[in-house]
């Protein structure tokens, strides 16, 4: 069999964890929630598996950020303020290598599911369904299988660069919770999707993985609540150095931009076009699982600034991928 190497050439499945999405966190749009999960097209961002066969990419997601009473958030229908969120998710991705090639590139397609425990406070519901109003605390969590996401990508190398065109589609069938003082998802309720192209240089023999990556999410009206969230724009860039085999680290940053504002005839908030700032660091270690697969795990921690119509707080991630299937594998 064609050697699988190290799975950090997997961990550059940043597209892969760009798909990895959530709602209810009130991060952006509406309920402050996008498609494009930030901090995801990290090192290796245009970097395929190497060889065909089908990989695993699991992400251990954790984020806690607030914002202050004088900005207004709609959740699930409900127009509210002095948030603060807290997400504790599972991004389950498997992801598909087939043999040959398209238009020259490398083909994968995957798929992305989401699960986990959101919980969302408020200080005030300014507007509720049917036009309740209300003001007082109020809290909300429960557990949530969010939408899943399906991914597709093609992929070049030529030399150390490498390029990837990946597309993601959000297809609306997970749990969503819509009615009164239910705040916390993992859902979006609507139709997603985000295109992005993403560049990395890697120098195996350096040591170095230069990367960068843009995208632009398109987002359909959420029939529940009739609103309808704007054009988001996301770029990132990564550089990561590898002092060993086993060990590398790195920072990374990330901007969003919120191209056009939000609209439809559910929209009590306006416009709404968030804007946010980050900046943090990851470490990757490299090992074998019963010393013969390759495996990597990736810790990331991102800290936000500047935020405009987003909560502003941090994040900590750990990933891991390993492949589960590759044709005709050597024995150990």
């Amino acid at each position: 069999m064609r050697k699988v190497g190290s799975l950090t050439c997997l961990a550059g499945a940043g597209l892969i964890l760009a798909a990895a999405s959530f709602a209810g966190s009130a991060k952006a749009s509406e309920g402050g929630a996008s498609l494009y999960v930030l901090g995801t097209g990290g090192p290796g961002a245009a970097v395929l598996p190497p060889v065909s066969g089908v990989f695993l990419v699991n992400t251990a997601y954790y984020y806690k950020g607030s914002a202050g009473a004088e900005r207004a958030f709609q959740v699930g229908g409900q127009v509210v303020a002095g948030v603060e969120a807290t997400i504790a998710a599972d991004f389950a991705t498997v992801l598909s290598v087939p043999e040959g090639k398209i238009l020259g590139a490398t083909p994968a397609v995957g798929l992305i599911v989401p699960f986990g425990q959101p919980w969302v406070r408020v200080d005030a519901t300014l507007t509720g369904p049917g036009g309740n109003t209300l003001s007082l605390s109020r809290g909300d969590t429960n557990f949530i299988i969010g939408d899943p996401v399906i991914m597709a990508a093609l992929g070049w190398t030529r030399g150390k660069t490498h390029v990837q065109v990946a597309n993601l589609l959000n297809v609306p069938v997970g749990e969503y919770r819509s009615g009164r003082g239910q705040l916390a998802n993992l859902a979006f309720h609507r139709w997603a999707n985000d295109l992005s192209v993403a560049v990395t240089w890697l120098d195996p023999q350096a040591g170095w993985d230069l990367s960068a990556k843009t995208g632009v999410t398109f987002n359909g009206t959420n029939p529940a609540t009739q609103y309808r969230t704007g054009t988001e724009w996301h770029v990132e860039a990564s550089v990561e150095k590898k002092f060993s085999p086993t060990w590398s680290m790195g920072v990374q940053g990330y901007y969003f931009d919120q191209l056009t504002g939000d609209s439809g005839s559910g929209n009590r908030v306006g416009a709404f076009k968030g804007r946010v700032l980050g900046v943090g660091g990851h470490a990757a270690y490299n090992f074998k699982i019963m010393g013969k697969i390759p495996a990597t795990l990736r810790l990331h921690g991102i800290k936000e600034f500047e935020a405009r119509n987003r909560l502003e707080g941090h994040s900590i991630f750990l990933d891991f991928s390993m492949p589960l299937y590759v044709p005709n594998a050597p024995a150990a």
